[in-house]
């Protein structure tokens, strides 16, 4: 490649970033996941529109791969550890136990109704099993869905890909696949040694970041992504799942109140809206659609047994004993959204040269752009029509910390959400810790130093300055305040 050749890359590249960035506020108005638009555009592209020619199914699972270690860093740095944690250990069965119920479910539909091989069935259960991450964490941002849920459902996707791909790979070899103990010890080997990385790193590194002061706010943000990278490769190299541990690890480091926490959730989402639109339309580019009438019938026939049977009973199994009800166990069915995961995942066996590769891929294909189409767009009308979600608690409070190395103290940076019960609260009743004050509220584009008396609004920002020793404690408080009001914590005291 020469300097001409990387003018044209650059000026092609930018154009479909643009393209694509525009194509996401229509997805938002009109109900349609973005990641549709990201494979039409791919296949605009190639043979059949615009006549890219692009075949490479290695170099297409290589970045997919790259791309899933980021999204799934940013869904974990933006996860609430204080959702997630009461649905862990359900979570943790429905990822494990619930995919592989899934696998089994899918694969005999494929066999009896389809009738392929019990190889290439198991093959295909194990690709489309797996929940998303991107796709869930986008649209469950969307569905103002209680927070047990939209707990359990992200930790699932960032568990499921693990056992998942240790699966797909099994399979999709051309040797004769291991026993079904030997496969499920290497899960629960990989999955442990991931999730000791992804712990080390994540603790290890919030550690060094609360206690490095680094010479510029920038930098921040790339330590953070760098480190949930080091935990991916970390475990992978010692033969443990690579995103388990990016996904432990994002959890953690975005808990841990670092440094610019917002600028570093900012930095991680804009890499992965980067690795989505890249990944999707390389997806794109790879498919051939002239060769894929022969795989529809069998796509929605495999589709509809996972949707309306497989997931469900994973979801029934896995989840009744921890007395999770009737109707979330509907909507958590329905949410068991597909994406880019299982078309990366079809790249494998395309790579290894398995038996009907070509065939799996397509079915894939197919099954994820018909099935999105149909679960994402009226995952809001369910909720509503089950009554979930109705009532439910608005976003966080976002609050921006930033050390004063010099003073000894921190400038916390307080965004009030429209819902926020801080609203109508004077600045005298949020009872902040001595050493903690208020020092600016901005509203409505106009700042100004508030009194005592001064009356929040929702929507507005607030700059509060406080000591080292108290800014946990102030911080606390706030947050306390935006979800119980003027009255919170009375009883207990500050």
């Amino acid at each position: 490649m020469n300097v001409a050749h990387l003018n044209q890359l650059l000026l092609e590249a930018s154009v479909i970033l643009l393209f694509a960035v525009v194509a996401v506020r229509f997805s938002t108005r009109s109900g349609l996941p973005s990641l549709l638009i990201y494979l039409g555009i791919g296949v605009a592209l190639g043979q059949n529109g615009i006549g890219v020619t692009f075949n490479n199914a290695e170099l297409t699972q290589v970045l997919g791969y790259a791309a899933l270690v980021v999204i799934l860093a940013e869904g974990g740095l933006k996860t609430n550890w204080r959702e997630v944690r009461p649905a862990l250990p359900a979570a943790t069965v429905l990822a494990t136990v619930g995919v592989g119920i899934s696998v089994f479910v899918t694969a005999a539909g494929a066999h009896w109704l389809v009738g392929l091989d019990w190889r290439t069935s198991l093959l295909l259960g194990a690709i489309v099993s797996s929940t998303d991450a991107a796709a869930v964490f986008s649209v469950l941002r969307m569905v103002p869905l209680p927070h047990r849920l939209t707990g359990l459902l992200e930790a699932e996707s960032g568990f499921n890909d693990a056992p998942v791909v240790i699966l797909v790979v099994a399979f999709a070899s051309t040797g004769e696949p291991d026993t079904w103990y030997v496969l499920l010890g290497t899960i629960v080997a990989e999955l442990a040694i991931g999730a000791a990385i992804g712990l080390a790193v994540g603790k290890l590194g919030a550690f060094a970041i609360k206690h490095v002061a680094l010479p510029s706010s920038g930098l921040y943000p790339i330590a953070v992504v760098a480190l949930t990278v080091l935990a991916y490769a970390g475990g992978s190299l010692l033969h443990g799942s690579g995103f388990l541990a990016v996904y432990i690890s994002a959890v953690i480091l975005g808990n841990s109140k670092l440094p610019h926490g917002p600028a570093v959730r900012g930095f991680a989402d804009g890499l992965a809206w980067i690795g989505q639109i890249g990944m999707f339309v390389l997806l794109g580019l790879l498919a051939a659609p002239e060769s894929m009438g022969g795989a529809v019938v069998p796509a929605l026939v495999i589709g509809a047994v996972l949707v309306f049977l497989a997931r469900p009973l994973s979801v029934i199994l896995t989840l009744t004993p921890f007395r999770v009800p009737g109707r979330e166990q509907a909507l958590l069915s329905w949410a068991g959204l597909r994406g880019a995961v299982p078309i990366v995942l079809a790249t494998i066996p395309v790579v290894s040269g398995a038996h009907r590769a070509g065939d799996v891929f397509n079915i894939v294909f197919i099954l994820v752009v018909v099935f999105t189409l149909l679960q994402g767009p009226t995952l809001p009308w369910m909720a509503r029509r089950l009554k979930i979600g109705e009532g439910a608690m608005g976003q966080d409070l976002d609050i921006e910390s930033a050390p004063l190395e010099k003073l000894h103290g921190h400038l916390l940076s307080v965004s009030l959400s429209p819902a926020s019960r801080m609203s109508g609260v004077e600045i005298s009743e949020l009872r902040l810790p001595k050493g903690a004050a208020v020092t600016l509220v901005v509203r409505e584009g106009n700042s100004f130093v508030p009194d005592k008396a001064t009356m929040l609004r929702g929507g507005d920002e607030l700059l509060v300055v406080t000591t080292d020793e108290v800014s946990e404690a102030a911080e606390r408080r706030l947050r306390a305040v935006d979800k119980g009001g003027k009255l919170a914590g009375w009883l207990k005291g500050r």
